[in-house]
């Protein structure tokens, strides 16, 4: 089958699909002829969508994708350097959340934009996990206290450093500081031994903690939470992560208790030209 076809009276046999395609497999040999692709396309091919994306006048066609699927960018809504600088600079990591259970289609929106993020080949490798009853994000929130609890047993130097023997003694006292209340967690897994699970996975979860905002939602990484899924495996076994999982990272979800006003300052840049 041909991977691809080109709508010849569409076509301006420019070569910028044959530019755009990061693994080099479409060739133009020259300004008069249409693409074609390369002997071994359906091998490299990423199906990144990029010689679709790219093509003017929608003459490119994947056999799985065409122009029409493809949603046309909206010049109007790009943003300023202003709005940029204001959206990533005002992002906040929430740890104070309302009661109320964000809706599912809410959350579908979240995963959905994150699947945009970049990954390693365009292998997507994520899968997700929503906890979304809030009695159970406590349920195992306690998990992870009897983790803490665990470590700060057999290893109460490293307990100490990370904050644990405090954590756990909040929750006896009735606070609860693994999930900060917040009404939904989200995990990120992926098969354990996927070299760039790490990488790509992070960049997914931060697509969503940073889209969550414009829709009135708040996030924050559960860094106790997250660290807890992969060494204690009750937790591991009570998510129902897959075998030959592993979690590379997790998120609180809701909606924010309180409203930030202003934007904190930061170090600058420690960086060395060369």
């Amino acid at each position: 089958m041909v991977p691809f076809s080109v709508d010849a009276e569409k076509c301006k046999k420019d070569g910028v699909c044959v530019k755009a395609c990061p693994v080099k497999a479409i060739r133009a040999p020259s300004r008069e002829t249409f693409p074609t692709p390369v002997e071994d396309f359906e091998e490299h091919c990423l199906a990144c969508g990029h010689c679709v994306a790219v093509c003017p006048t929608g003459a490119f066609q994947l056999n799985w994708l065409s122009a029409e699927e493809c949603a046309p960018l909206n010049n109007e809504l790009i943003s300023s350097p202003q709005q940029a600088e204001q959206f990533l600079r005002s992002r906040r990591s929430i740890r104070n959340f309302r009661e109320k259970p964000v809706e599912r289609y809410l959350l579908e929106k979240l995963l959905e934009i994150a699947c945009y993020a970049p990954s390693a080949r365009n292998n997507q490798p994520w899968h997700w996990t929503v906890v979304e009853e809030p009695a159970k994000v406590n349920l195992l929130a306690g998990l992870v206290i009897d983790w803490m609890r665990s470590v700060i047993k057999k290893n109460p130097r490293i307990a100490k450093k990370r904050g644990m023997p405090r954590v756990v003694a909040a929750w006896e006292a009735g606070q609860e500081r693994i999930c900060r209340g917040a009404p939904h967690v989200i995990v990120v897994h992926a098969e354990k031994n996927y070299g760039y699970g790490a990488e790509d996975c992070a960049l997914a979860l931060s697509y969503l903690e940073l889209f969550a905002p414009a829709l009135g939602l708040g996030a924050c990484w559960g860094g106790y939470f997250y660290s807890a899924i992969n060494a204690y495996p009750p937790l591991f076994k009570a998510l129902e992560l897959p075998r030959g999982h592993r979690a590379f990272g997790a998120v609180m979800v809701g909606y924010p208790e309180l409203s930030y006003q202003r934007m904190p300052l930061r170090y600058p840049p420690r960086v060395t030209y060369i």
